[in-house]
Protein backbone atom coordinates (compact mmCIF):
# COMPACT_ATOMS: atom_id res chain seq x y z
CA UNK A 1 0.00 0.00 0.00
CA UNK A 2 0.91 3.42 -0.91
CA UNK A 3 -0.18 6.49 0.75
CA UNK A 4 0.78 9.85 -0.39
CA UNK A 5 1.13 12.97 1.72
CA UNK A 6 0.24 16.43 -0.36
CA UNK A 7 2.09 19.66 0.63
CA UNK A 8 5.17 22.13 0.67
CA UNK A 9 6.05 21.29 4.48
CA UNK A 10 3.35 23.19 6.32
CA UNK A 11 2.35 22.40 10.35
CA UNK A 12 -0.98 20.70 8.96
CA UNK A 13 0.82 18.88 6.21
CA UNK A 14 3.45 17.36 9.13
CA UNK A 15 1.05 16.58 11.13
CA UNK A 16 -1.33 14.74 8.85
CA UNK A 17 1.95 13.01 7.68
CA UNK A 18 2.69 12.28 11.71
CA UNK A 19 -1.25 11.04 12.15
CA UNK A 20 -1.10 8.61 9.19
CA UNK A 21 2.32 7.07 10.26
CA UNK A 22 0.42 6.68 13.49
CA UNK A 23 -2.15 5.20 12.19
CA UNK A 24 -0.42 2.68 9.75
CA UNK A 25 1.81 1.86 13.05
CA UNK A 26 -0.51 1.35 15.78
CA UNK A 27 -2.59 -1.46 13.33
CA UNK A 28 0.22 -2.97 11.91
CA UNK A 29 -0.39 -2.45 8.06
CA UNK A 30 2.27 -2.22 5.88
CA UNK A 31 2.50 0.69 3.83
CA UNK A 32 5.07 3.19 2.72
CA UNK A 33 4.32 6.98 3.48
CA UNK A 34 6.09 9.36 0.57
CA UNK A 35 5.70 12.86 1.26
CA UNK A 36 4.93 14.85 -2.04
CA UNK A 37 6.06 18.34 -2.15
CA UNK A 38 6.69 19.11 -6.05
CA UNK A 39 3.92 21.81 -6.95
CA UNK A 40 3.38 20.02 -9.93
CA UNK A 41 3.32 16.99 -9.10
CA UNK A 42 0.12 17.43 -6.57
CA UNK A 43 -1.62 19.25 -9.23
CA UNK A 44 -2.59 16.12 -11.09
CA UNK A 45 -4.22 14.96 -8.05
CA UNK A 46 -6.31 17.71 -8.84
CA UNK A 47 -5.85 19.10 -5.34
CA UNK A 48 -6.61 22.93 -4.83
CA UNK A 49 -5.42 23.38 -0.90
CA UNK A 50 -2.82 21.41 1.15
CA UNK A 51 -2.74 19.17 2.85
CA UNK A 52 -3.80 16.24 0.30
CA UNK A 53 -4.19 12.61 1.12
CA UNK A 54 -3.81 10.09 -1.40
CA UNK A 55 -4.31 6.19 -0.87
CA UNK A 56 -2.99 3.65 -3.87
CA UNK A 57 -3.02 7.15 -6.42
CA UNK A 58 -6.64 8.00 -5.05
CA UNK A 59 -7.47 11.01 -3.72
CA UNK A 60 -9.32 10.94 -0.59
CA UNK A 61 -8.96 14.41 0.63
CA UNK A 62 -7.58 17.80 0.22
CA UNK A 63 -7.63 21.22 2.19
CA UNK A 64 -8.51 19.17 5.67
CA UNK A 65 -7.43 16.94 8.18
CA UNK A 66 -9.27 14.00 8.36
CA UNK A 67 -10.34 12.67 11.76
CA UNK A 68 -8.19 9.19 12.74
CA UNK A 69 -11.43 6.72 12.28
CA UNK A 70 -12.00 8.18 8.56
CA UNK A 71 -8.29 8.04 7.54
CA UNK A 72 -8.15 3.95 9.04
CA UNK A 73 -11.28 3.11 7.24
CA UNK A 74 -10.08 4.86 4.07
CA UNK A 75 -7.40 2.80 4.51
CA UNK A 76 -9.05 -0.93 5.33
CA UNK A 77 -11.41 0.00 2.44
CA UNK A 78 -7.95 -0.16 0.10
CA UNK A 79 -6.72 -3.29 2.02
CA UNK A 80 -10.38 -4.95 1.04
CA UNK A 81 -9.76 -4.11 -2.58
Amino acid sequence: MNIKILGVGCSRCRNLESTVKEIIAKNDIPAEVEKVTDIQEMIKYGILSTPGLVINEKLKSSGIIPKNEQILNWIKEEINQ
